[in-house]
């Protein structure tokens, strides 16, 4: 049907010039608004924000206004953003990060709705099975959607690759890496961090912003309003209120398992604020210049993505104990390297490697974390995976907000304790099972189907709300 299609193509193409803006700016902002830890403060709130939105908004924004107009709003509080940062201050920035995470998450909740209605209308008019057709929506969305990380942090590096190259001195080197000092040299000359000149950064602000108003003028003139189906509507009726949602989710912390999965779950978004923090500030940054910034996250970028698929087809061989030792390994490797090397412009393929490496990590983290609750928790599905997202998202919130109190080299010893519990906490939950089923091992059982929208986590997926419609359309969804 040419209409869904059409349809599809608006929203996936919409998000992805919203997320060419957005992730393009989330790299950037550690290195760009360095001044008393702006950059990261802002990230922080912005989950903050995302924690509490995905718990009572969604369902009554959608219900109030749809979801056409639903995403279309939000994108509104993502350009928001944007504009903050041509001002960048404490009353820009973080009042603008509070407006982006308040509408993140019904953005993501209604794409969610859309694509499981259009996909079930669809099958109903074509005679196809429902979740088939849902399935094949969401792969052309994360198709094309994934793509942005490329084409934001590329469009930074082009823009911010026309400033003046200066000479690095070995002082402002001897602050790079895991003893960073950039702070304590910022009011020297020589240690003042190297920022492009305005122009460049109001012509990347302006690039940005006006990438997230097309999004905005294309879902809102050609993406047509969509209702469910008289069966769907029936559950739409009752959306299950905040103090229910609230509850179930903390109800769950009684099961043993959960507590002692807070751990792994946490460390995801550790890690992942570690990169986009610490990284792209005390080593490329430092060493290489803002503009290296981009290019850097890009292979990052396409290493998670592409790996992402990886693990999700060969974990069904592996098993996932093998995968999360395979991660945690790379993690711990990354972390040794980034504790002892001093970052220096001739070591230029590190900087590149150790990113790659992170982005295959990351992608285990992210698919297997996901299929171990579908396993784990089959039957409070819904309740196990809002504290995936609340644990995940506060381990973001941590890792950016002592990210300006702290040196590297401690953060890192931080990211790698915890790394190190959440291994032995995961291995004590594989034994429990093991010794709950009877069988020696558990690894190989097949695991609960889940979509591409909660297997591909990036630093703006993580807060999808508990909404009961869009929530149904994870568990139906199988890897692409």
């Amino acid at each position: 049907m040419e209409k869904y299609l059409k349809n599809i193509l608006v929203v996936s193409f919409g998000f992805l010039l919203l997320f060419t803006a957005y992730r393009g700016l989330q790299s950037l902002q550690s290195s760009l608004h360095s001044e008393n830890g702006l950059g990261v403060a802002s990230l922080s709130v912005v989950y903050g924000a995302l924690i509490l939105s995905s718990m009572f908004l969604p369902p009554m924004i959608i219900k109030k206004f749809g979801c056409k107009w639903t995403i279309v709003g939000s994108m509104c509080c993502y350009i928001a953003f944007s504009l903050g940062n041509f001002h960048a201050s404490w009353y820009t920035l973080i009042p603008t990060s509070v407006i982006l995470g308040l509408g993140g998450a019904p953005m993501w909740s209604a794409k969610c709705t859309y694509l499981t209605i259009a996909g079930n209308s669809h099958a109903q008019k074509a005679g196809k099975i429902g979740k088939d057709v849902i399935n094949q929506y969401f792969g052309i969305f994360f198709l094309i959607f994934q793509s942005s990380g490329v084409w934001g942090n590329l469009t930074s590096s082009l823009v911010f690759g026309q400033s003046t190259n200066r000479e690095i001195s070995e002082a402002e080197l001897a602050c790079c890496g895991a003893f960073d000092c950039v702070e304590k040299l910022d009011g020297n000359d020589t240690g003042a961090p190297r920022k492009p000149s305005d122009t460049l950064i109001y012509t990347l602000l302006g690039i940005y912003t006006g990438s997230g108003v097309l999004a905005v003028l294309l879902v809102s003139v050609f993406l047509d309003q969509i209702t469910a189906t008289k069966e769907e509507s029936k559950e739409e009726k009752t959306p299950p209120s905040f103090c229910s949602t609230f509850l179930a989710t903390f109800r769950q912390l009684k099961d043993v398992r959960q507590c002692l999965l807070i751990p792994l779950t946490m460390y995801s978004g550790l890690e992942q604020g570690f990169l986009a923090g610490d990284y792209t500030k005390s080593y490329v940054t430092c060493a290489l210049g803002i503009n290296f910034v981009g290019y850097v996250m890009i292979c990052f970028s396409a290493t998670n993505s592409l790996c992402s698929i990886l693990f999700g087809k060969i974990s069904q061989f592996t098993g996932r104990k093998a995968l999360f030792v395979l991660a945690a390994i790379i993690n711990l490797a990354c972390m040794v390297t980034l504790r002892l090397w001093k970052p220096r412009q001739e070591h230029l393929a590190v900087f590149f490697i150790i990113p790659a490496l992170w982005g295959v990590s990351g992608a285990i983290w992210q698919t297997q974390n996901n299929a171990l609750y579908g396993v784990l928790f089959e039957k409070h599905i819904e309740a196990a995976f809002a504290n995936y997202r609340l644990w995940e998202s506060l381990g973001f919130v941590i890792a950016f907000g002592y990210s300006t109190f702290l040196q590297v080299y401690i953060k890192l010893y931080i990211v790698l304790a915890v790394l190190v519990v959440a291994i032995v906490l995961y291995g004590i939950v594989e034994y429990l099972e093991s010794k709950a089923s009877g069988m020696p091992d558990t690894t190989n059982r097949e695991p609960i189907k889940l979509p591409q929208d909660v297997l591909q986590t990036n630093m703006y997926d993580t807060m999808l709300s508990h909404y009961k419609l869009h929530f149904y359309a994870w568990i139906f969804l199988g890897y692409q």
